[in-house]
């Protein structure tokens, strides 16, 4: 079935944003200024204001939900499912899991390349299934194991191909690239346990996921914001990567964006970027399915690789596209896209239909979101 101008537009929309969100954080990482007190130039390095932007972006969600909301309760017959009414509070334990995460990969992006990045958070399928079974009590399909096993093979490669990269990069030191490629993982075991919690307890009461999305990012941007506080007075040595080696300096931040402005244009990038990003990723799973979302979002990886490399920030590793392919045939097997290739090929298709229907298929794949970028 051909689709429509506005399926593709909702295509082009997901891929787009979701690149510019990671490579737009990234952008951020490269520039280097002067601080508060006009001393030397030196990279920004501002993981949780980054992360503080991402939960702004997420916030603003909410407030297209009600504008969605109120220009269709003007229609004669409206049909926008509001979803049930629900305690706020329930979102609370997954937005903290959401600001955990995605201000460890702040950090672990200003360590390692772009590509590198949205990779291993590929890693996310493993620990998302293993949580699953053990705390939903989920029998995973035989396909789903496999691509776990094929996911943690793809993992390795990719951070063997970090390690080679790593010994030739003048960007990275390989403690660094190691570092940051480890984080992202340990980042992703929150992410599962996020994704577990908002199974268990939120999408049971029917809530529309932009407000999902939005509610969360409420709790985020104003949880992260006050943490700032503390984290101006809290010393980390050499790890904190700016002047005053404290946790985040978030007024040499600010001082950055004033001497250099394009800084507030990469952040603002990775802003709006979020926010269209969620919406375009619910609307394609509503429009057309979460298969095409997974499948999208599998190409957005691409995408941020192939820009790096014309814009110079990485060079060409051949263990990189290997590591990506395994990568691919992973999330491909754990995600039941296997299935439809299968189903048209008549010695095969009862294979395609034994594992379980295309209800839990699309469940597995669909929840109407997916966790953030930081989109997550």
């Amino acid at each position: 079935m051909a689709w429509t101008k506005y399926q593709l537009f909702l295509a082009g929309l997901m891929l787009t944003t979701g690149s510019i969100n990671t490579l737009s954080a990234k952008w951020a990482d490269m520039f280097s200024a002067k601080g508060c007190h006009d001393g030397a130039e030196h990279q920004f390095s501002h993981p949780f204001v980054q992360a503080v932007g991402m939960f702004l972006g997420e916030l603003s969600c909410l407030a297209v939900f009600y504008i969605l909301l109120s220009h269709d309760r003007r229609r004669s017959e409206p049909k926008m499912n509001p979803g049930q009414s629900f305690n706020p509070l329930l979102f609370l334990p997954p937005a903290m899991c959401d600001m955990t995460a995605t201000s460890i990969m702040y950090v672990a992006l200003n360590m390692t390349s772009a590509s590198s990045f949205q990779m291993l958070r590929g890693s996310v399928i493993i620990f998302t299934g293993l949580l699953s079974v053990a705390f939903l009590r989920r029998r995973l399909m035989a396909s789903q194991w496999l691509g776990i096993l094929v996911t943690i093979l793809g993992l390795v490669v990719v951070g063997l191909a970090d390690f080679v990269s790593g010994n030739k990069d003048d960007k990275h030191k390989l403690s660094d690239i190691i570092t940051g490629d480890l984080l992202i993982i340990m980042a992703q075991i929150i992410v599962s346990v996020q994704m577990v919690l908002e199974e268990k307890f939120v999408y049971k009461h029917d809530v529309h996921p932009l407000r999902a999305v939005g509610t969360e990012g409420f709790f985020g941007f104003v949880v992260l914001t006050l943490l700032l506080i503390p984290m101006y007075f809290i010393p980390v040595g050499s790890f904190g990567g700016n002047p005053r080696q404290v946790l985040e300096d978030a007024l040499d931040a600010f001082c950055q964006i004033g001497h250099k402005p394009l800084i507030l244009l990469a952040l603002l990038g990775n802003t709006v970027s979020i926010a269209f990003f969620n919406f375009a990723g619910i609307s394609v799973t509503k429009e057309i399915s979460a298969t095409t979302r997974m499948v999208l979002d599998s190409l957005r990886t691409l995408v941020i690789w192939a820009v790096s490399l014309a814009l110079g920030w990485e060079a060409f590793h051949g263990l990189q596209v290997l590591g990506f392919l395994i990568l691919l045939v992973g999330t491909a097997l754990y995600n039941g896209l296997h299935r439809p290739l299968l189903a048209r090929i008549p010695c095969c298709a009862a294979l395609a239909g034994e594992d379980g229907d295309a209800e839990e298929t699309e469940r597995l794949m669909g929840n109407g979101r997916a966790p953030a970028d930081g989109d997550s």
